[in-house]
């Protein structure tokens, strides 16, 4: 089983002591460095080079969404899954646009938070349900169908695939019910994603849910 590294960044020391503390319990996670600040994280990034950065959003100076951005400009195949205590609709929204995989509040339990890091270390992406309606709103108010028709970009192959990945489909699972190779499903994933001008799974699931409810 693979171990994840992790770079934990927050502000509060007490928090990222905190944070370390849990996922030293789990021989599944590496506590790879810590950071407290947003420009501290970029750095750290570079050095590091860990699996999963685990980012606050609301920091001093450079917030957790600008540093999310230029990790995933630098380094995209770095995972960044934000935990704040604020279920902020637009920052929600921005969190998905700078290229993170995952957005959970800080009240998740500790079980659940390593379950969450696993899965965003695993590829898939995910949004605390409390800001999931959140999501939608923000992507119906940006008139996101006016500018992206997936009736006219995407195939009837890759519609479906979209919809798998809507409801949280890994590859594997996807491969097995479309009876493709998980290979091809990578593939149909990229070119949803490079169709729709998006980064992340994360932002597919949002754009589907939202495409699913009109």
């Amino acid at each position: 089983m693979k171990r994840f590294r992790l770079l934990i960044v927050d502000d509060h020391e007490v928090v990222v002591m905190g944070l370390k503390a849990i996922f030293r319990r789990n021989d599944h996670f590496e506590i790879a460095g810590e950071a407290y600040s947003g420009t501290e994280a970029i750095e750290k990034n570079h050095l590091l080079k860990p699996d999963i950065v685990i980012m606050d959003i609301r920091m001093p100076g450079l917030s957790g969404i600008e540093a999310c951005r230029e990790i995933k400009q630098s380094n995209p195949e770095t995972n960044v899954i934000m935990l704040t205590s604020f279920a902020d609709d637009d920052a929600v929204f921005a969190s998905l646009m700078a290229g993170a995989s995952g957005y959970v509040l800080k009240d998740i339990g500790t079980q659940a938070l390593m379950e969450a890091v696993d899965a965003v270390g695993k590829g898939q992406s995910l949004l605390d349900p409390a800001v999931t309606s959140k999501v939608i709103d923000k992507m119906r108010q940006m008139s996101i169908k006016s500018t992206l028709d997936t009736d006219e970009q995407l195939t009837t192959r890759e519609k479906k695939v979209l919809a798998l990945i809507t409801v949280g489909k890994t590859n594997r699972e996807m491969a097995a019910e479309l009876f493709l190779s998980e290979k091809t499903v990578r593939n149909y994933v990229s070119s949803i994603l490079h169709k729709l001008k998006f980064q992340t799974r994360a932002q597919a699931i949002a754009y589907g849910l939202q495409t699913e409810i009109d």
